[in-house]
């Protein structure tokens, strides 16, 4: 396969859906990202990890073991750096809309969509690429598929900026806390998949905790739950495409087919004198102009992270956003925490721990039986 080709097969690897390591037909151990289809449950197939370890690699002799290690080490400390780049960027995002102000959710995220837009169409033109977009275009299924996906993320994308940009960045952060728990939950309606016990436990408990937080914020935490379905969602959607389309490919497509509303939206909000683009100044204007960069790159680092990383490392290094901007909450912007709130958000949490316990266990046996399926061939030849 051709490096280009091979970078785009890497980069549409995504974990917004989980995979069962333990047995066919379960739900997945499942890690949130924005994208929607599935990485290796270990290392890709073409990652150096794997060029490395094999044979054919070595000129068909099988590598020294220290040589191997040290491959291994180095590949999987990049990729916890291109992990820890990826969900780090995201949980920032809060700070980068609140320089954004006086900027509202809705022109936020129409700049968002045209300047992304822009950036995948220079991606796109570096990596040549147009013939795999325009093969995209041409697929009924992949068009239709990703303009749901669209559909989708234009919903999350608009909820998280008026959450963030209203003072609410802590329930917003919760959306991304439960979203592995609504992610189970449609693996139970929408797939008919069945759960472990523990799977069932952390689901409880987070039903739990929803309630509790009803309570304490007087209404459903609806920016919280709009954040984790509409996300759930868009990666179930994106799981129909699974490899059809790469990450960038995917997120060109997303942004053509909502480019037309977000740039009537910019020439309305223009022509009403409520834009912000040319009227707050130049290092105004280029921070908007960002948010196309600011959108891709964590995803093409969380691509080189994906193809490093086995899923059980993603699956943990996936909390570190939604910590992040809980913490930016409380501390940047100084949102409020009652107590209620943290005994809601300590359910939440145990909840979590409950289903990465179930997670790393499911992972441990899946291990566990691999290499008992590769003594008994090796024994058998």
């Amino acid at each position: 396969m051709a490096p280009e080709n091979r970078s785009r097969l890497l980069l549409g690897e995504s974990l917004a859906c989980w995979r069962n390591t333990a047995r066919g037909g379960g739900v997945i151990d499942r890690v949130p990202t924005p994208d929607g289809t599935t990485a290796p449950a270990l290392t890709a197939p073409g990652s150096p990890v794997s060029a490395a370890a094999s044979p054919a690699a070595s000129g068909g002799q099988p590598p020294r073991p220290g040589v191997a290690l040290k491959a291994v080490d180095k590949d999987t400390t990049a990729g916890v750096l291109f992990g820890i780049g990826a969900y780090g960027l995201w949980g920032l995002l809060p700070l980068y809309f609140f320089a954004l102000q006086p900027a509202g959710a809705v022109e936020i995220v129409a700049n968002r969509v045209v300047w992304s837009l822009l950036f995948c169409t220079l991606l796109i033109t570096v990596t040549r690429s147009w013939r795999v977009l325009g093969a995209a275009f041409r697929n009924r299924t992949v068009l239709g598929t990703l303009s749901i996906a669209a559909a989708l993320i234009a919903v999350n994308w608009l909820t998280y900026t008026y959450g963030v940009t209203t003072g609410q960045a802590v329930e917003a952060s919760l959306g991304y806390f439960i979203n592995p728990l609504v992610s189970v939950l449609l693996g139970v309606f929408v797939l008919k998949e069945t759960l472990r016990p523990l799977q069932w436990a952390a689901v409880g408990i987070g039903f739990v905790a929803v309630v509790v937080l009803t309570i304490s914020y007087g209404k459903l935490p609806w920016i919280a739950l709009t954040l984790a379905v509409s996300f759930g969602l868009y990666g179930f959607v994106k799981k129909r495409i699974g490899p059809k389309a790469d990450a960038v490919t995917s997120l060109t497509v997303e942004t053509v087919v909502l480019a037309p509303l977000a740039a009537a939206t910019m020439i309305f909000l223009g022509v009403s004198g409520a834009a912000t683009l040319g009227t707050q100044g130049s290092a105004h204007f280029w921070l908007l102009v960002s948010s196309g960069v600011i959108t891709a790159v964590p995803l093409l680092f969380f691509g080189a992270s994906a193809r490093r990383l086995p899923m059980t490392t993603i699956g943990l290094l996936q909390y570190f956003a939604p910590v992040l901007q809980f913490v930016v909450a409380l501390m940047v912007f100084k949102e409020t925490m009652t107590l209620d709130r943290w005994i809601g958000f300590g359910v939440v949490w145990l909840a979590l721990l409950v289903l990465t316990v179930d997670m790393l266990a499911a992972a441990r046996r899946s291990s566990v039986a691999r290499k008992r399926a590769l003594r008994e061939a090796r024994a058998d030849s």
